[in-house]
């Protein structure tokens, strides 16, 4: 009598044990599934050209007394301004940013040279949204040279830097499209390992950059007008 109870049991932990193992086993298969994502980046590009150009236009002037000195900045300042207007820069953006005045004989270390001098230095700056006018009098700022202008470039560059200032503008385009970009690679992927493109895991947006369009070495993002805005966007998708 005692067999039939014995072979009940049996089969109840024959079935528990049966239950328990498929338990496991969708456990794991879930685990295995949750874990399958694909990492993709999406890339969207603009070319820009730069809105604003800040140009400081730095220039030296001597003599033996300050009065002197004096005169011959101011004479230099009048022909920066003539030469501006004569490059239909409007001139009412310009403004004194930097003046220097140095008297080589307050020099604890003279040298040899112990005759007195004054020096002058002074920055104009130059503020303005016409782009091409700012490219086209850098280009004749040899002009200024016949002119009897000493320039000088001890402060920084010595030419213009043009600025964009648009990049919110485009931002939500170039997300769209680096995000649109992202997700075709994805898709292509989960083609090509015969499974189905699942829901969104995560997203990155990615740092924006402004590169200069033509990265010849030496050149710098801020000497160019133009210029390429950059977004690279990281995005992860579950694949079932």
């Amino acid at each position: 009598m005692k067999t039939v109870p014995a072979l009940i049991l049996g089969v109840a932990l024959v079935i528990a044990s049966l239950g328990a193992a498929t338990l496991v086993n969708q456990g794991l298969t879930d685990l295995r599934t949750g874990d399958r994502f694909v990492t993709v980046k999406g890339v969207a590009e603009r070319n820009v050209e730069a809105d604003l150009a800040i140009w400081p236009i730095r220039f030296v002037a001597t003599g033996t007394t300050l009065a002197e000195a004096r005169q011959r900045t101011r004479a230099s300042r009048e022909a920066i301004m003539a030469f501006l207007k004569l490059q239909a820069i409007d001139t009412a953006q310009v403004e004194l940013s930097n003046l220097d005045v140095t008297d080589t004989r307050a020099n604890p270390y003279p040298g040899q040279n112990t005759e007195q001098k004054f020096i002058i230095n002074q920055t104009l700056m130059v503020r303005s949204d016409n782009i091409d006018r700012i490219r086209q009098a850098a280009q004749n700022i040899g002009d200024l040279l016949d002119s009897g202008v000493v320039l000088s470039s001890n402060y920084g560059p010595s030419g213009p830097t043009y600025l964009f200032n648009g990049l919110n503008d485009i931002k939500p385009a170039m997300i769209a499209e680096a995000t649109a970009a992202a997700r075709e690679a994805a898709q292509q992927f989960a083609r090509d390992a015969s499974t189905e493109l699942g829901g969104l895991r995560r997203a990155n947006q990615g740092v924006f950059q402004i590169l200069p369009r033509d990265q010849a070495p030496g050149m710098s993002e801020e000497q160019q007008p133009d210029k390429t805005v950059r977004v690279v966007s990281t995005v992860e998708y579950y694949l079932q």
